[in-house]
């Protein structure tokens, strides 16, 4: 069960009065962007606007809220807007806000973010409280898949970022926060980024052409909600990453009680990552000493066209797999998954120690074949080639040799299209136990020898 949200503080912000930003306080600037043609190929073209940020740090500073209505156009930001605990933003549903090229930053933050790249995070951290954002179509401007107009990172700030910080919204060290119907277009870095967080809700998250992560929690975190995200992102459209790459982590430790409802991926015919994943793990801290990060008491409900639910373990590609990956198989527990409708194949595949997974009431309406199989207990072995003919430059992307134990799984109403009768366990659940590939790398992937153990 989550625990509910301080009712006093959330009176109190419903009841703040939201200041008007004012325009003469918004300054003139000169810029270049870069936009695809009708071609398709990149053109830049001179930009004449405004830069808000001291007139929306202004209001706030006012009030302690500040709403932005539509304009004819964007609300530009050369950095993030800062808010403290009690702090609320707003803004129409069309009210764009853009992050000026070059900016290389997060669009809108909590002000007392802190890291633990290196160590547990402490139990005081006197973290940010009572923060409300709402509304508004948020973007970076990466406008393709190559060109982000300069905006690759969502970092906490332009100097001196805190390790790890990767957010168009960022809230990180915070409690009693509220992320609400709004629209991240493309963007680079992960729509809603959290971490050390507790008593949370995002609720209404739209993903337009968006190019990473859509809501990205990290550990330690607990007692939220996520619900109603929906889509086109090219990565996970929801994750809960305990363990995480440590590029992308301001801190590490367990991920529980979080409720995840109402996700729905994109249609047919629409190209988009359509996943949500679960990364537990073992942190290991550079002085040796390492930190459970383990994942439980999660429920996962009505999820609509999401193909690839992502249980399993994966090192770090970007620095190097011997550089960074989990010291040990990362444990679930107490894991729900009800009400899942599947328009197209899909899988829940699990890598990691499970004790308590329960997946009930599944649709599967597409052509059903004898070698399909809804859950996938086990390592995964794939190879990836950077794009080059050499093996020698070749990698593995998971943990093919290592096992993982999984116990109390219990499987029940999982369905094909207006069938009356449930799919048995055989045509289910299928265990993988890997074997070395004796032609690699004449073909891949690798293989490996590690295998699922299912403890019936």
């Amino acid at each position: 069960m989550i625990k509910p949200l301080v009712p006093f503080l959330f009176i109190l912000l419903a009841s703040l009065s939201a200041a008007d930003v004012d325009p003469s306080l918004a300054h003139a600037s000169v810029w270049t962007e870069i936009w695809p043609d009708a071609e398709g190929k990149a053109q830049t073209r001179k930009v004449q606007g405004k830069i808000w940020n001291n007139a929306i740090q202004t209001a706030l500073d006012k009030d302690n809220a500040v709403h932005l209505p539509k304009r004819d156009q964007p609300y530009y930001l050369d950095g993030p807007i800062v808010l403290r605990s009690g702090q609320k933003l707003t803004a129409d549903s069309d009210a764009e806000i853009r992050l000026k090229p070059g900016t290389n930053t997060c669009m809108v933050r909590n002000e007392h973010i802190v890291g633990f790249a290196d160590q547990p995070v402490p139990e005081d951290t006197k973290p940010d409280t009572g923060i409300t954002i709402e509304g508004g179509i948020w973007t970076t401007l990466a406008n393709g898949v190559k060109d982000s107009n300069g905006n690759h990172r969502g970092a906490s700030s332009k100097k001196d970022p805190v390790p790890g910080t990767h957010g168009v919204i960022l809230l990180h060290n915070v409690r009693h926060v509220t992320v609400r119907n709004i629209t991240v277009r493309q963007s680079r870095a992960f729509a809603v980024h959290l971490a050390n967080v507790s008593d949370f809700t995002v609720d209404g998250v739209t993903l337009d052409r968006h190019g990473r992560d859509g809501v990205h929690v990290n550990a330690p975190a607990s007692h939220g909600l996520i619900r109603r995200v929906s889509g086109v992102s090219h990565d996970d459209t929801v994750a809960l990453n305990a363990w995480e790459w440590k590029n992308y982590a301001p801190s590490f430790g367990a991920i529980h009680h979080i409720v995840i409802e109402d996700v729905h991926g994109s249609p047919d015919g629409i190209p988009s990552a359509n996943s949500i994943r679960m990364l537990p793990g073992v942190k290991r801290f550079s002085d040796g000493t390492t930190l459970d990060c383990p994942i439980h008491d999660i429920t996962v409900r009505n999820i609509t066209d999401i193909q690839d639910f992502k249980l399993y373990d994966q090192p770090n590609l970007e620095v190097g797999r011997d550089n960074d990956a989990s010291a040990g198989i990362g444990t679930l527990r107490a894991l729900v998954f009800e009400n899942l409708t599947f328009n197209r194949p899909g899988s829940i595949q699990i890598h990691a120690n499970t004790d308590g997974l329960t997946i009930r009431d599944v649709k599967l309406n597409f052509p059903f074949t004898a070698d399909y199989h809804l859950i996938e207990l086990g390592p995964k072995s794939q190879t990836y080639k950077h794009k080059s003919d050499d093996p020698a430059t070749w990698t593995e992307i998971f943990s093919p040799d290592l096992d993982c134990t999984v116990r109390s799984l219990i499987v029940s109403g999982v369905r094909l299209r207006e069938a009356a009768t449930d799919l048995t366990l055989e045509q289910v659940v299928h265990i993988i136990e890997l074997t070395p590939n004796p032609d690699y790398p004449k073909t891949t992937p690798k293989g490996g020898s590690g295998k699922g153990i299912w403890i019936r």
